[in-house]
């Protein structure tokens, strides 16, 4: 498999130019300038906040440099706090093209947009010429989350992801699963896998944060569609999305934007550190599929079994639908019908071998159904993380 060289020696599957702004009074002019291009992969990504946040930065420096942005484009109004100009330096150190419009300096909404326009059309043509390298599936980080999820999800289409990912991660991949709030009741099996004494603990400790975390909100991770779809609790919510983890054992945890060192199964911890301040974790799925993003994953696997249509800017989302009569209504979104193992027509060894094959199509620049029809959605909030202590890593030999 062909992908684009980086000149820090990464490889990505995709080559967008990345439009972002700095603050939600930007939030237009970047969108604008974007939109005609949204077809030859310019994304709109951003942080809408006026007030700094370290979280913020750190996501927004490591999208800025994902393996599958070739070239960025910063919008500012130019009185925000976000700190530009860090941002700015590190695109240029990973020696990508950068640009900044403030638009309180280039004259406003329509001479920012116009001069924007130039500069992606440039960088568009420009990026034909990025070098490609052969890519073997020990370069790949994949991210699995789930969503929408019903009484299927836990049945069919996440432990299918399973399956793939235990395939993934014997090929060498790095493979992350989440979320700790959607881990309760799980947490004494889940660190029964961890390779370390140590990081069992550490396994345990971050699902118990997030049961405070929660109860301190008043109101856990469960929706009232997962009452509907056939979910009674949140254990039993927990127990299905523990089943995208598959069986391979945990090699480290992680939060948002630290990058797996090796291949293996990681722990993404997305829930914020320290008291509660910013409110729910993550107010929807697409703000997982950020921090996923952010720590590096080529593209994620999403499975749902209500149904969601979302995708995401910068990496691809593959759509498993754990629901047959789901994947009957919204077929044209999903493209993995797990739901044919609840109707005895495959098994989950086959589905998680769809997927595993889906995975290197899509490394190989097949278009998800998202991806196919414009789906590019973006959320980044505020949040607070406190480093990840050497016990969280593999052990190297």
């Amino acid at each position: 498999m062909c992908a684009y060289l980086r000149a820090d020696g990464r490889k990505g599957i995709r080559n967008h130019v990345v439009v972002a702004y700095l603050v939600e009074c930007a939030h237009h002019v970047a969108r604008e300038i974007a939109y005609p291009y949204r077809e030859q992969g310019a994304h709109v990504i951003g942080f809408p906040g006026c007030f700094p946040n370290e979280y913020a930065q750190k996501i927004m420096e490591r999208l800025c440099t994902h393996p599958n942005v070739g070239a960025v484009l910063l919008v500012s109004l130019g009185c925000e706090s976000f700190n530009r100009f860090q941002l700015e330096k590190v695109v240029q150190d990973s020696q990508r093209p950068v640009k900044t419009l403030v638009i309180q300096h280039t004259g406003g909404t329509k001479s920012t947009i116009q001069e924007g326009r130039a500069w992606v059309e440039a960088q568009l043509k420009f990026l034909k010429q990025t070098p490609t390298a052969p890519m073997s599936m020990n370069e790949l980080i994949i991210g699995t989350i789930c969503g929408g999820s019903d009484g299927t999800s836990g049945i069919t289409g996440n432990p299918a992801a399973g399956k793939a990912f235990d395939r993934l991660v014997a090929e060498g991949a790095a493979c992350i699963f989440e979320e700790t709030g959607e881990l309760i009741g799980c947490e004494t099996v889940m660190a029964e896998r961890a390779i370390t004494p140590e990081l069992a603990d550490e396994l345990r400790g971050s699902v118990e944060k997030a049961a405070r975390y929660y109860a301190t909100l008043g109101y856990g991770s469960f929706a009232a569609g997962n009452a509907e779809g056939g979910l009674s609790t949140i254990e039993e919510k927990s127990m299905g999305a523990y089943a995208k983890s598959g069986d391979s054992q945990i090699s480290g945890l992680i939060k948002p934007g630290d990058i797996p060192p090796t291949g293996g199964l990681y722990l993404m911890d997305v829930v914020p550190d320290g008291e509660v301040r910013f409110g729910f974790p993550n107010i929807s799925d697409n703000a997982e599929i950020v921090e996923m993003i952010a720590s590096g994953c080529h593209l994620t696997l999403f499975v749902t079994g209500r149904g969601s249509v979302v995708g995401s800017a910068i990496s691809p989302v593959i759509k498993i639908c754990a629901n047959p009569d789901t994947y009957r209504k919204l077929a044209d979104d999903m493209d993995v019908n797990a739901g044919r193992i609840l109707e005895g027509q495959a098994t989950l060894d086959e589905v998680g071998t769809e997927i595993y094959d889906l995975v290197k199509a899509v490394m190989q620049g097949t278009q998800t159904k998202s991806e196919a029809m414009g789906h590019a959605e973006f959320i980044l909030t505020y949040k607070s993380f406190e480093p990840i202590g050497p016990s969280c890593l593999p052990v190297r030999g």
